[in-house]
């Protein structure tokens, strides 16, 4: 993908909740486009982010995801029309596995690690409940430090169920989590960062974000999926499997056309040429 990216043709595609286009370098922006409800959470907005996270595995030449909320709003969380909706006759009970290991709630949030490449949120103004376990889906999190933050379910007498739970695991130490969660209280973006839940605070998460996707987007694709691969392996599974999973990757990837591109190009000082996925 050695095109230039000012010229090239951005590839798009939308719904009338989520919004993705793709430039030449590889790195495509989604964007929640509900911000009149501060991209709140509804059956349709389930559906249409679960749609647009289909949509990205299928995507030809994807190298990163740059995820954010138009509006004022990362995202409010879950829309309060539906605590007075009824379930439809033919939904799906929550116990029931709708898509692979999660039902349909989680897989909104949990859809973000299952991707084969980076996935960095952009998050501002508010980020509450699922919207935060939507963020924490992301592989890199960067926040602005006045962001509204919470994780909001107690509030509502529920506890976190798109995939919260999996997805801070290495995050958050267990007792802070423990309080966050039992007391639903609000912390800020700045806060976030100390607390594991940011991974950079900036004025300017957006750029920010994209500054680091365009970095991603120079690196070998093919190790940059690996890589990722492995950082799912390293926690699901035992030592002796990761062990394993190392060298079973580093095998494919050494002396490839791309590991190869990869040093000539820092060899000659140069922007590699990579062959995409």
């Amino acid at each position: 993908m050695s095109a230039d990216p000012v010229s090239a043709t951005i590839s798009h595609t939308s719904n009338d909740r989520v919004a993705i286009t793709l430039d030449a370098e590889g790195v495509a922006e989604v964007r929640l486009t509900r911000a009149d409800k501060l991209n709140a959470l509804d059956p349709e907005m389930f559906a249409r982010i679960i749609e647009a996270g289909s949509t990205l595995q299928r995507m030809k030449g994807l190298r990163v995801v740059v995820l954010s909320g138009e509006g004022r709003a990362f995202c409010a969380g879950l829309d309060l029309s539906n605590f007075s909706r009824q379930p439809a006759p033919d939904e799906p009970a929550l116990t029931e596995r709708t898509h692979g290991n999660a039902n349909r709630a989680q897989q909104v949030a949990m859809q973000w690690r299952k991707l084969p490449v980076p996935v960095i949120a952009a998050v501002h103004g508010v980020c509450f409940g699922g919207g935060l376990q939507i963020a924490s889906g992301a592989d890199i999190r960067i926040v602005h430090p006045q962001t509204r933050m919470a994780i909001m379910e107690m509030k509502w007498g529920l506890v976190p169920d798109m995939g919260g739970y999996a997805l801070w695991r290495g995050l958050v130490r267990d007792d802070v989590l423990r309080e966050l969660i039992y007391t639903n209280r609000e912390f800020s973006g700045a806060e976030a960062q100390a607390l594991g839940l940011a991974t950079h605070v900036d004025d300017n998460p957006h750029e920010r974000a994209l500054a680091i996707a365009r970095q991603i987007a120079n690196k070998n694709p093919h190790a940059i999926r690996a890589a990722k691969r492995l950082q799912a392996a390293m926690w699901e599974r035992e030592t002796d499997a990761i062990l394993m999973e190392e060298s079973l990757e580093q095998h494919a990837l050494m002396r490839s056309r791309n590991q190869v591109e990869a040093v000539m190009a820092e060899m000659e000082r140069r922007k590699p040429r990579f062959e995409d996925v």
